[in-house]
């Protein structure tokens, strides 16, 4: 229950803070220290002159935490939180339905990008 306050919390002071212009990706965010520097990457915009490094970034970000817990899914047994649909998303889908996602839920943008990642995918596809 406490980590459900801090987010709540630490959500407020995020919303007082001037909303980031999208697009605006500093060599700071590659630190991938919180969901809003893995967001910027995400949704690079077309015009930014990092978009190629963000993107790329931003895949090999998510698809190695995947395959991490893909690798890890086995010794998981009844404890596995993600159940992908047959067919599964494509990358670009998933990424695309986190980066919405994390843009809707602004109080967790400051919490650990992983940690994050995971809870949205829970959401998404939870095992049954």
């Amino acid at each position: 229950m406490r980590i459900k306050s801090v987010c709540v919390l630490i959500g407020a002071a995020a919303l007082a803070l001037p909303p980031t212009r999208a697009g605006a990706v500093t060599q700071d965010n590659f630190l991938a220290r919180t969901t809003r520097d893995l967001v910027a990457l995400c949704s690079a915009a077309s015009n930014d002159p990092m978009r190629d490094a963000a993107i790329h970034f931003c895949h090999g970000y998510v698809v190695g935490a995947f395959h991490y817990y893909k690798a890890t899914e086995a010794s998981l047994g009844s404890a596995r939180i993600v159940c992908l649909p047959d067919p599964p998303p494509s990358r670009e889908q998933g990424i695309q339905n986190f980066v919405v996602w994390a843009s809707q839920n602004p109080q967790c943008m400051n919490e650990f990008p992983v940690d994050t990642v995971f809870r949205f995918a829970a959401m998404k596809w939870p095992c049954r």
